[in-house]
């Protein structure tokens, strides 16, 4: 697809969403992670489809929100970035013990090809209504995104433990951006 779906993915609690909120403040189009968007719904409903409940169900869920927000995003001019996306859903439903990543994706490449990628950052993670997996789980959860990119042939580039708004310049100049 286009460069302009530009992906943010990586550990839990790593910072992507606040880097999110940080390149909507500038302007940017932005989608917000459908995991959480599911759990907040679930929680108010009493649904069950939460990763600690049932992740197939979960992640199934979350394919067809990041199928949605792609099409959504068709609509939109510039640079679109995603929290989180369907390769991660794909992710999580392979884990879970659904159909593999390369069959829920297909042939084609959602994102640009450089996707950023925040590393594991203890002093950022923490728990909360929405995220109630232990640290060791984000980090297991990031290797298989890692593994995942790399093998769909996207090109990683690993965000530095910095500040939000260098962060944001790092990503902005890399998209062509600034």
């Amino acid at each position: 697809m286009s460069r302009r779906f530009v992906l943010l993915t990586g550990c839990s609690g790593g910072g992507k969403s606040t880097l999110l909120k940080a390149l909507k403040e500038r302007g940017f189009a932005t989608v917000k992670e459908p995991g959480r968007r599911i759990v907040s719904d679930e929680l108010a409903t009493g649904g069950k489809a939460l990763p600690w409940v049932d992740m197939k169900a979960f992640a199934l869920r979350a394919i067809e929100m990041a199928k949605s927000d792609l099409q959504d995003a068709q609509n939109s001019d510039g640079i679109v970035f995603f929290d989180r996306g369907l390769i991660d859903a794909a992710i999580a439903l392979a884990h879970s013990g659904g159909q593999g990543i390369e069959e829920t994706l297909g042939e084609t490449q959602a994102y640009w090809k450089r996707v950023f990628v925040v590393p594991p950052w203890t002093e950022l993670f923490a728990n909360d209504a929405e995220r109630q997996h232990s640290f060791e789980a984000a980090v297991q959860e990031h290797l298989r995104i890692e593994q995942a990119l790399d093998a769909l042939g996207y090109t990683r580039m690993e965000l530095p433990k910095v500040s939000v708004r260098e962060r944001a310049e790092i990503v902005l100049k890399e998209c062509g951006a600034l």
